[in-house]
This record gives C-alpha cells, structure tokens and sequence, in this order.
C-alpha cells in the first residue's frame, strides 16, 4: 500500500498488528476513525489506554479486573463449591454467556504444548492446587478445548489433583475434538456443561 500521510499509514501498520487483521481491514478503520469528530477518536483511544494501564488480572481465579479480585470471585451468589477450569478469559466470556454456570473459575493462561515450551511452570496450576486445599471446592470442572493439547492438560491437572478430596469432571464431547471452546454457540456448551461426566470416563488417571 502508498499512503500520502505518514500518520495514517502509522496507524494502519499498528491495526494490523492485532490479531485476524490485515492490512485493508487496518485501513477501513483508521478510515472510519477519520471520519469521526475529534472528540470521539479522543474517547475511543482514552478507553484503550484506561484498559490497558488500569486492568489487573485477578490474584483467585486470574480472569481480568478492574480490582485486585474480581467480581465473579467475590459474588456470594456464585456456588463456590464448583470451580471451572479454562484455558483463557474468552472462555470465561463464552460460558458466562451460556447463563448455565453459577460457579466460579480458574483461568490456567494456556494449556500444556511442550512444542511451543509451554509446561505446568507457565501455566496457573499451582494456584489452582492452593485454592482447593484453602477453599470450599468440591468438584473442579475441566472445561479445556477438546484438542491434544487439551486432553493433556486435563490429564496432567487430574493427576495433580488425584489426592485432594474433591470430585473431577470434565465437560461433556458435545463438542467437536479439535475445536476451541470459545467458538462454541451458546447451546452446545451449555448443554456440555450441563452433561458434564465424571474424569474417570474422560481420561485414565494412573494410580488410582
């Protein structure tokens, strides 16, 4: 692309950094943004920086905040028996979406790919492990994309987690094997969730 502005051509190389984003689509935005008053660019570009210098990650579940715990965590109304562990925060959006699930979460920021050098020290096991032991939990529900990877990591946290008096169930193959949770519809996850089966008809836990 030959741009006659500098400014604009900044603006499209920094859209297209964002991820499913290319160049033309970067342009149709920045297009867009110059075609609103001055005042709302302001207020657009003033939420990205309050997001990004304001937000925390919560120090229970790790699903983003706008405090130190977040509002799922501190919910009384939420079951705190039940803790649903996902790979990312857009799997707590997406079965927040579903309104089927009134427990609370764990968000491990990944799931265990020892090709990409990710093993159980980057991923939010462990706090995960001192929550059952200081908590209420009862049952951990293992909500991880129906990949590989997945089943690893499920198979990996169940092993961890075999001592610890607490019931592990995963959520049901209503899902397709390969697919990620969060591209899911709403009906198909909540019904996987409503159909959840205990671990032991998911993966073989050695041990036991």
């Amino acid at each position: 692309m030959i741009f006659s502005s500098k400014l604009v051509e900044d603006a499209v190389q920094e859209f297209a950094k964002l991820p499913g984003i290319g160049k033309k689509t970067a342009l149709r935005m920045v297009l867009q943004l110059l075609r609103l008053e001055e005042g709302e660019v302001d207020e657009f570009t003033g939420a990205v920086s309050r997001m990004r210098h304001g937000v925390k990650f919560c120090k229970e579940c790790h699903n983003v905040s706008d405090s130190e715990v977040c509002g799922i965590c501190v919910n009384n109304g939420r079951n705190r028996h039940q803790i649903c562990v996902v790979e990312t925060i857009r799997d707590v959006i997406a079965i927040e979406s579903t309104q089927q699930y009134n427990g609370l979460y764990h968000v491990l920021g990944g799931i265990l790919s020892p090709l990409d050098g990710i093993g159980p020290e980057q991923l939010n096991i462990g706090t995960l492990h001192n929550r059952i032991k200081n908590d209420d939990a009862t049952e951990i529900i293992m909500a991880l994309s129906p990949t590989i990877e997945g089943d690893t990591t499920v198979y990996y946290i169940a092993r961890q987690l075999k001592d610890l008096p607490v019931t592990i169930t995963t959520i049901a193959r209503g899902i397709s094997f390969g697919g990620e949770l969060e591209y899911a519809d709403e009906m198909t996850l909540a019904r996987s969730i409503a159909k959840r089966l205990p671990i032991e008809n998911y993966v073989t836990i050695q041990g036991k």
